[in-house]
């Protein structure tokens, strides 16, 4: 797939990555720009948590080259890919459950970054009115999709440029994937980018600008959300 080279905010090129000696990624490459919200789609086992976690980090990668913001980060280690302005929600959550609400959003305080408007406890909580009900409430006791959001902010509490949320809406009850979908809306209006695994199609439809097809572990198929083919979408992501 031809791509314009450096063009993004976050510029993913030529990705390989294994897991032992078994190979996961192909060649893989993607972008977001600032503001945008884009969506990896694929089945169980495409290679889209693997691209999230060599994003960050987690997984090193063997070939290929992340830009973030011009600099290549391919190389560094996960704490420095979050001070850069990355912020990773994992599909598991991962919340300190024995830690408020308030403390869990404290251990994700980052410094201010140049160019976007700082978040706050007040900002967050206007943004998560159920969080804010229960802010001295251990985390351990919330609902799944109360620690859903409250991972969310918690990553906010970074500062990022770039937040990437992977299958955000799985598992969660449709009046709570209704309220996720109006959060990553009011993010992306911060001037936030977000890019996010997803299988429930018409919840990326709500939220998202492009979608990438990904089957096994590279890029089949680009295109703007709205304009996606419905032939190439059962083809690769159809279970």
């Amino acid at each position: 797939m031809k791509r314009k080279s450096n063009r993004y905010t976050l510029d993913v090129t030529s990705l390989n990555a294994f897991y032992g000696k078994a190979q996961i990624l192909f060649n893989m490459s993607l972008g977001i720009d600032r503001g945008e919200v884009v969506v990896l789609l694929g089945r169980n086992g495409a290679g889209k948590t693997t691209t999230f976690k060599s994003i960050m980090g987690i997984v090193k990668p063997k070939g290929g080259k992340i830009l973030f913001n011009g600099q290549e980060i391919q190389d560094l280690p996960p704490y420095q890919t979050c001070g850069l302005g990355l912020g990773y929600v994992p599909e598991d959550r991962r919340v300190f459950s024995r830690l408020t609400i308030l403390e869990n959003l404290e251990v994700g305080r980052q410094p201010e970054r140049k160019g976007l408007e700082p978040w706050t406890y007040q900002r967050l909580f206007e943004l998560f009115p159920n969080l804010s009900e229960r802010r001295n409430q251990f985390a351990g006791t919330l609902s799944g999709g109360e620690q859903q959001m409250l991972t969310i902010a918690r990553t906010l509490m970074g500062n990022p440029e770039v937040v990437i949320l992977d299958e955000p809406s799985e598992g969660l009850a449709p009046v709570i994937v209704d309220q996720l979908a109006a959060t990553i809306r009011q993010i992306k209006n911060e001037g936030v980018s977000i890019l996010l695994a997803e299988q429930n199609l018409s919840f990326a439809k709500r939220i998202c600008d492009r979608a990438y097809l990904i089957y096994h572990g590279s890029v089949c198929y680009e295109s703007p959300l709205d304009q996606l083919d419905n032939d190439e979408y059962e083809k690769y992501c159809s279970i």
